[in-house]
């Protein structure tokens, strides 16, 4: 019994030993400043996306202790149901809203542009004022989650601009969409 005490003893302590080792003197991972604040500030960012997906309204000082440099995030499309303008239960990316946030914070001459659009069914004009309104509820979406209004840009090209063919039910569910860019 007392041997096997003893290997125990011995195991855990070389257990030990070797992981110090490989972590701290191999990978170089202890004692990195840089490498703590990442993953504080990832943290931070899974805390606040999981937040906004929860519909939890998140603020400036949400984000204050981030200190990464931001990245514009790619494109946001959001597509509609047929003659509507709200979101209703679709799931938006709580990512892109904290990457925004995080964007212009950090780019003063930065702004969101939000572009609504149509498929080809009823008048261009009901089109162009349907493809506003779609802008308006995103709009209404980002301000609530911290986006300054004076960033927000609004635009609709109704049906003017199909992404896909408008003789097909498919193609026109993809046209019924607002596109939401950051740009620079």
């Amino acid at each position: 019994m007392r041997i096997l005490f003893i290997g125990l003893v011995v195991f855990s302590t070389w257990s030990i030993l070797a992981t110090n080792i490989y972590v701290c003197k191999i990978l170089e991972l202890c004692d990195d400043p840089e490498t703590s604040q990442n993953i504080e500030a990832d943290l931070l960012e899974a805390i606040v996306v999981d937040r906004l997906k929860d519909g939890f309204p998140v603020d400036s000082t949400d984000f204050a202790l981030v200190q990464k440099q931001a990245v514009a995030p790619e494109d946001l499309i959001v597509r509609f149901a047929f003659d509507k303008s709200d979101i209703g239960s679709v799931s938006l990316s709580g990512k892109y809203v904290y990457e925004s946030i995080i964007y212009l914070d950090q780019n003063s001459q930065a702004s969101i542009s939000i572009t609504g659009h149509t498929d080809a069914v009823g008048a261009n004009s009901y089109n162009m004022a349907l493809g506003f309104r779609r802008a308006e509820t995103m709009q209404h979406y980002f301000e609530s989650n911290g986006i300054p209004p004076g960033k927000i840009i609004l635009q609709s090209q109704g049906e003017e601009q199909p992404a896909d063919d408008n003789n097909t039910a498919a193609g026109r569910a993809n046209n019924r969409r607002t596109v939401i860019t950051i740009k620079k």
